[in-house]
């Protein structure tokens, strides 16, 4: 039996269209040019997996009804941030069921929502880790933040690009993305297994937004060591409980999670901004350049004199 179309495409992308002024056709809206720019695509695959692509900059914040809540209940999100730092979040339903959705002003994303009990049957979970447990259990509000890494990068080109070009034949399109929504999935969800937390917390919204503060705090000063004492009173938390929260999300200890960004902007910087080692090393807070060389190679794989020629 052929499905409708409109069967193969999220209410909310209809409730955002409605919101704009405009229509949905062929599971894609534009956005209006007096309300911004760009587009945003949306595929219901089935009951267990759908899929919504965001590229677009409004000219001002807009809050969407969510029409989709009762869905989201048993839903696990994984949201694709693409823009300066690529990541993922990962949140059970018990974080992902905001009755109303805020709309940024500039996102390129992709949020891939799949069904709880459709991922456990994927699964022996006697034979996993805690933290994929306790993910597909999904009775606890849990939120894990992953970096993207060339691989899934890869795939996520693959299904932006199929959207922007159509290249692929409409018989095969849904199917198509669907097993690339998948693979998206497995290949995180291979990833996030190497964590090796053996008791995972719940958190509240409060814990999760002082969270992203500290991190958010960390980054923007790459050339300044974290303190944990400092961030801790930041925080308002004691230094274990901040240290436990924030391994437990980002997957790292504070200073190894600011030490890989740290190298990631040195390489960032070194390709981008034609600065010499020298001068990369001391904008980044090193004092002594055999160290920083050191630490660069360790986490990038090659000298940064070598990757800057590269």
């Amino acid at each position: 039996m052929k499905k409708d179309k409109h069967q193969t495409e999220p209410n909310v992308l209809h409730s955002f269209a409605h919101l704009l002024g405009t229509e949905v056709k062929n599971r894609r809206l534009e956005i209006p040019e007096k309300m911004g720019k760009g587009y945003c695509a949306g595929f219901v695959f089935n009951e267990y997996i759908r899929m919504l692509i965001f590229n677009y900059e409004l000219n001002e914040d807009l809050v969407l009804e969510n029409s989709d809540i009762n869905a989201s209940l048993r839903m696990i999100l994984f949201k694709f941030q693409l823009k300066a730092i690529p990541s993922v979040l990962i949140a059970t339903s018990r974080v992902n069921t905001d009755a109303l959705i805020p709309i940024d002003t500039n996102n390129v994303a992709i949020n891939i929502e799949m069904d709880a009990d459709y991922l456990n049957g994927l699964f022996d979970l006697s034979a996993t880790s805690p933290v994929l447990q306790s993910l597909l259990q999904n009775t606890q509000p849990l939120l894990f933040e992953q970096m993207i890494y060339p691989s899934l990068q890869k795939i996520v080109d693959e299904i932006m690009d199929e959207v922007v070009t159509e290249s692929i034949d409409e018989t095969f399109e849904l199917f198509f993305l669907r097993i690339k929504a998948e693979e998206l999935i497995c290949r995180l969800l291979m990833e996030l297994v190497k964590r090796n937390e053996t008791h995972l917390y719940p958190l509240n919204s409060q814990d999760i937004l002082t969270l992203y503060k500290i991190k958010e705090q960390i980054l923007a000063h790459p050339e300044t060591p974290p303190v944990i004492n400092e961030l801790a009173a930041h925080a308002n938390m004691s230094p274990s409980k901040l240290k436990r929260l924030f391994k437990q999300i980002f997957g790292s200890p504070i200073f190894s999670y600011y030490q890989a960004f740290r190298m990631k902007e040195a390489a960032r910087i070194l390709k981008e901004d034609k600065l010499s080692v020298s001068d990369v090393g001391y904008q980044l807070g090193f004092t002594n350049l055999s160290h920083f060389s050191r630490v660069f190679h360790e986490h990038i794989g090659m000298k940064p004199k070598q990757y800057s020629r590269s």
